[in-house]
């Protein structure tokens, strides 16, 4: 069978929108200013052998590892044992790829009795329970200590929710309340994909959805393929530091050796750092997101995201290192932090091929604070809250100023909903003018955000990176400013905090976040 192109464009646009919808549905529904302000959350489709098909306009970080989640869920949980209805959640590292903060409900659709497609919803968790508030635990030695570890764990039937199993979740971590409904948020998101895809085969038939997918991958492949043809052939190395972890606690690096050839690209990171003793280590599967967005990014922004364009991509890591620690490793921090660092080598690697396709520097981590403490009502709340910085400039323009860039896509908490829900307020949010690097044009400038603690038994984590390796500049172009951040104590010496802490705060605190310009791009 070979479905017409037209049929194939309907289907791939009608689980596009599922997708979305699945994204709008777990804001709109979910308790958690993280996922219903911030939008830390990405959903995703795919087919009935785990190759992503669709996906939301969401977080790289997120979709790459996402590619990956079902064919690991099917080694734990096999095909004979789902059933319509079920709704699965994970996020065991060894079954998804990223940190266990990161939470996907997983629902097998089946069309009159077949296994058809799979909807995933992954959302940030703002505390998975472990030995710190909001699951960030900067001293770990093993990802027990981060929190609770779930393999496949059926939450949901064809009957309704399983109230036991949710109770036993909910009771180890903090702020079930908030918890619970995060919970409902994610199987609803995973019910409306369901309910879009079970339209499309009635429309279609089962038969006809089934080709039309597999044409969407060869369609894919072939279009990625196209687009490394436009790469010339070569052998290009790049390299990348986390601020610290590495030989004597210098920068560890993240190397890759890109081998163009053809319509063919190879990505070796066996050179980079061993593993460190660090949160900041990461899985081989986020360093495979990476991978496919940079190089996506790069070769063919335009190329429809699925399983197809994996094909002409082949992969390697070394066991032992910063990229592929192994099992029970603490890994909290390098989900959104090291996976940048391999997004960042690719890029650096290929600045001697199309230097014109790239952006310099730019505000490549979370710039993350979290606060934690108890509510008037005697529950944690925790507020999880990430800082844009500017962005690299490019060949032919500045960077934009107070923007996230590259493999994350979630907002700051706007200053209203702060301050009406935690005991904090906002005293300032301004540009960081002049943080910007120089050039023929200049990085963009950071932000400046300061908080003043208005409750006593507070926690602070802080969780960023670009402050000692800035942001880099690109064909001569200078380094932006790095990312800071300053406690301001009564009766106290003014203290810059280090870039991954725990901290207990105190009434009348005030901490001031600087963040990173952009590097810039050209010599003046």
């Amino acid at each position: 069978m070979t479905v017409d192109p037209f049929t194939i464009e309907v289907i791939r646009h009608g689980l596009s929108a599922a997708a979305e919808e699945m994204s709008l549905t777990v804001m709109r529904a979910a308790r958690s200013p993280v996922l219903r302000e911030a939008g830390d959350l990405s959903s995703a489709l795919t087919d009935h052998k785990g190759d992503l098909i669709s996906q939301g306009k969401d977080i790289p970080a997120h979709i790459g590892t996402m590619s990956f989640t079902v064919k690991q869920f099917l080694n734990w949980i096999p095909k004979e044992q789902l059933r319509a209805g079920d709704v699965w959640f994970t996020n065991h590292p060894e079954c998804g790829g990223n940190h266990l903060p990161d939470v996907k409900a997983i629902r097998p659709i089946f069309a009159k009795d077949k296994l058809v497609a799979f909807s995933i919803s992954l959302a940030h968790w703002a505390d998975v329970g472990g030995a710190w508030p909001g699951s960030y635990y900067t001293a770990a030695t093993d990802s027990i200590q981060e929190g609770l570890r779930l393999p496949p764990l059926r939450l949901f039937h064809a009957d309704g929710p399983d109230r036991e199993k949710i109770a036993v979740v909910t009771s180890n971590v903090r702020g079930q309340h908030l918890t619970e409904g995060d919970i409902f948020a994610q199987m609803s998101a995973t019910r409306s994909a369901e309910q879009r895809v079970l339209e499309i085969c009635e429309e279609y038939g089962v038969d006809v959805f089934q080709q039309a997918l597999e044409q969407l991958h060869d369609l894919s492949e072939a279009q990625m393929r196209q687009a490394l043809l436009g790469l010339p052939d070569g052998v290009y190395k790049g390299e990348d530091f986390v601020d610290e972890g590495g030989p004597d606690d210098a920068p560890a690096a993240v190397r890759v050796t890109i081998t163009v050839k053809g319509d063919t690209a190879d990505f070796d990171f066996t050179e980079t750092d061993d593993k460190i003793n660090s949160v900041l280590n990461t899985t081989p599967l986020m360093a495979a997101a990476a991978m496919m967005y940079a190089i996506k990014a790069v070769a063919g922004p335009e190329i429809q995201p699925n399983g197809g364009c994996y094909r002409p991509l082949t992969f390697k890591t070394r066991p032992g290192s910063l990229i592929d620690p192994g099992p029970m490793v603490p890994i909290v921090g390098g989900n959104h932090e090291t996976s940048q660092r391999v997004a960042d080598a690719i890029f650096r690697a290929l600045e001697g091929a199309v230097p014109t396709r790239l952006t310099a520097g730019g505000p490549t981590t979370a710039g993350l604070f979290i606060f934690g403490g108890v509510d008037a009502k005697g529950r944690y709340s925790t507020l999880y809250e990430v800082h844009g910085g500017g962005e690299g400039a490019r060949t032919d323009r500045d960077g934009c100023p107070a923007v996230r860039v590259h493999m994350v896509n979630t907002s700051n908490t706007p200053v209203e909903v702060i301050e009406a829900e935690y005991p904090l307020r906002v005293l300032q949010h301004r540009l960081r003018k002049g943080s910007g690097g120089a050039g023929k044009h200049k990085g963009g400038d950071g932000i400046v955000r300061e908080y003043l603690t208005l409750g006593d038994d507070m926690v602070l984590t802080t969780m960023f990176e670009r402050r000692v390796v800035a942001p880099y500049g690109l064909c001569g172009g200078e380094s932006g400013a790095p990312f800071r951040a300053t406690l301001y104590r009564e009766n106290e010496p003014d203290r810059e905090l280090p870039g991954k802490s725990n901290m207990s705060l105190k009434k009348g605190d005030r901490l001031k976040m600087e963040s990173s310009g952009g590097g810039g791009f050209g010599t003046k």
